[in-house]
């Protein structure tokens, strides 16, 4: 009888699956929009006394978006303001869309990959699974571990797309 070989098995090849690196807490936007006038103006009064009549509690251990939804003028001291509320509750506090914010914490995950495991390996970046994975972080792990993997593809390791081969 004939061995069946497993030669992707035998072929040293290391499958990195980026959904571990997606924030593990919850994503929220604080919007601005709310407390605005009109959904155009800001005052600074009616907001601050609205931000003391806002449960905080609720961004507990969140990861939390500030933006404004709306096509509004807002000086720096609102998110700064917003900011100061939020800071004691949430896991963090991002300017910018919850997409934003996710695709943030995402790259600042792949850059906490240590690349000795990955150092002169040849690596597949699994590219399809349950999660959705941004587009971003495809691009933010290729600039990660080309300067240290000896081969970089994309795929699974029985069919790849070779992005990236190590001269010499």
């Amino acid at each position: 009888m004939e061995t069946i070989i497993n030669k992707v098995a035998e072929s040293g090849i290391i499958t990195l699956d980026l959904a571990p690196y997606l924030p593990t807490s919850e994503v929220v936007a604080f919007d601005l929009k709310p407390f605005l006038f009109r959904e155009m103006i800001l005052r600074e009064k009616d907001y601050r006394t609205a931000l003391q009549a806002v449960d905080w509690q609720q961004y507990t251990g969140k990861h939390v978006a500030v933006f404004c939804s709306t096509d509004a003028i807002i000086p720096v001291w609102a998110y700064m303001l917003a900011a100061s509320y939020l800071q004691p509750v949430a896991s963090s506090v991002f300017h910018g869309t919850p997409d934003e914010l996710t695709k943030h914490l995402l790259n600042k995950n792949i850059d906490a990959i240590p690349l000795d495991e990955y150092t002169d390996k040849r690596v597949v970046i699994k590219g399809c699974g349950d999660t959705p994975i941004p587009d971003a972080a495809y691009l933010a792990v290729t600039a990660h571990l080309r300067p240290v993997v000896k081969s970089l593809m994309y795929g699974e390791p029985c069919s790849t797309v070779p992005v990236y081969k190590k001269k010499g």
